[in-house]
């Protein structure tokens, strides 16, 4: 097993042949042992608050938050570390987030 921390999203191909999630499930299987705590990694504009929305998804008692701004302010990240047991539930984070409008996933 290799070893990486995490996998970012954006880090992934868009394959013609498989469906985005299932590639970068696949991804997951490879280089995480599960179950774990995951670090979740994405980026707002900071006058759209956004923040209470990515929350209300991540609900385990596990979760912790953590938000910076840019230097300049205009943007923030938002850290997500949150316990998961299967690279299903990773992949099931990251399309309830994606639902949101202007969230981009890291």
């Amino acid at each position: 097993m290799a070893d990486f921390s995490n996998i970012n999203i954006q880090d992934m191909e868009d394959g013609k042949d498989k469906d985005f999630y299932q590639n970068f499930k696949e991804k997951l299987i490879d280089v995480e042992q599960f179950p774990t705590v995951y670090k979740f990694k994405f980026i707002v504009k900071s006058d759209l608050n956004k923040e209470p929305e990515i929350e209300k998804i991540f609900t385990h008692t596990s979760s912790k938050f953590s938000f910076k701004e840019s230097s300049g302010g205009k943007y923030k990240s938002i850290t997500v570390e949150t316990f998961v047991n299967n690279a299903d539930e990773v992949v099931n984070y990251y399309k309830a987030v994606s639902r949101i409008e202007s969230v981009i996933m890291l």
